[in-house]
């Protein structure tokens, strides 16, 4: 197979050092042209994207999530961010003597829990994400899903109707508490707190916040990252497991009818479910231990991860086109 002609002339400089640089700088100016039509595409458009896992914990993947959000802020999407903060809860829980307990990928929460998740969520992890996004140079707004409340919840239940305490289903968004801050030209950063009509504060898993969010919005696409490339057939079956690059709706259905998601990706799998049914075409779940993962997947023509969108062509891959 013959290469592809050179379009153009060679970069010619006064030394080798500098036509190097030179070529390097032709490189990323084709990464650039390569993201024009994305960017023209959802200018404009409302991304939710949550975040959470290694991406939240590593100082070089939270400084890279931090640009990504900044860039797309700048060239004209309107980024919301919705976390959690598994990891930050967990040692706060340790440090205060709290027992951690799961059921279905969901933190069983009881009164003393909700106290911890309240602390680390709004007193910790979400101004340490908004500074993030502000040193990475756009500005940024905490949003603590539990006042006003911007998310309003019911108890939420396991997967076999265990009872798991103080967790929250959202049921209701404040649209015009995110839009305020987006029209103001800020991120909204939301930590996922909510509040049931009897005023009591809950828990609220963040993928599942995050995909309400993004149906509430109308948001143009869900990514949701995770510590894993995807989402998988015949997850942890080493012989057969592949990665799905994309799927629609009816197959996404019939895997979490089958129960062939293990507990942590279930979560995941409904948030994004929510997401499409209420009206965002795409969802995408990625690999946030990826540096740039947000950006490759939006503004490249490759992607990488798992697409869900609510009808795909079979001969769509999945990536920026998705």
């Amino acid at each position: 197979m013959s290469a592809s002609p050179t379009i153009g002339v060679p970069i010619m400089t006064t030394s080798p050092e500098s036509t190097e640089r030179a070529e390097v700088a032709q490189g990323k100016a084709a990464v650039l042209r390569e993201a024009l039509p994305w960017i023209t595409r959802f200018h404009g458009q409302t991304v939710v994207i949550k975040y959470g896992g290694n991406a939240m914990i590593d100082v070089e993947l939270q400084r890279s999530f931090a640009a990504d959000v900044a860039l797309l802020h700048f060239v004209g999407l309107r980024p919301v961010i919705v976390h959690g903060g598994g990891p930050q809860i967990s040692e706060l829980a340790a440090a205060r003597g709290v027992t951690s307990t799961f059921i279905g990928g969901l933190r069983v929460t009881d009164e003393a829990m909700i106290g911890v998740v309240h602390d680390a969520l709004s007193g910790i992890v979400n101004p340490e994400v908004v500074a993030l996004i502000e040193s990475a140079g756009a500005p940024a707004q905490g949003i603590i899903g539990s006042e006003g409340p911007v998310l309003v919840c019911e108890t939420a239940r396991g997967p076999h109707g265990e009872d798991i305490g103080l967790v929250g289903e959202v049921v209701a968004v404040d649209v015009a508490a995110i839009d305020a801050v987006l029209e103001a030209g800020r991120v909204p950063v939301i930590a996922t707190l909510g509040r049931d009509a009897q005023g009591r504060e809950h828990n609220v898993n963040a993928d599942t916040a995050a995909g309400a969010v993004a149906a509430a919005l109308g948001a143009s696409k869900l990514v949701v990252l995770t510590d894993v490339p995807g989402l998988y057939r015949d997850y942890g079956d080493a012989d057969r497991q592949q990665l799905i690059s994309v799927l629609d709706v009816a197959e996404l259905e019939q895997m979490l009818a089958a129960d062939e998601l293990h507990d942590g990706m279930r979560p995941k799998i409904l948030a994004v479910l929510h997401a499409l049914r209420g009206g965002t075409p795409q969802a995408h779940i990625l690999d946030g231990r990826v540096q740039h993962a947000v950006l490759i997947e939006i503004f490249t023509d490759e992607g990488i991860g798992t697409m869900v969108g609510r009808t795909v062509p079979p001969s769509l891959d999945a990536g920026g086109d998705a």
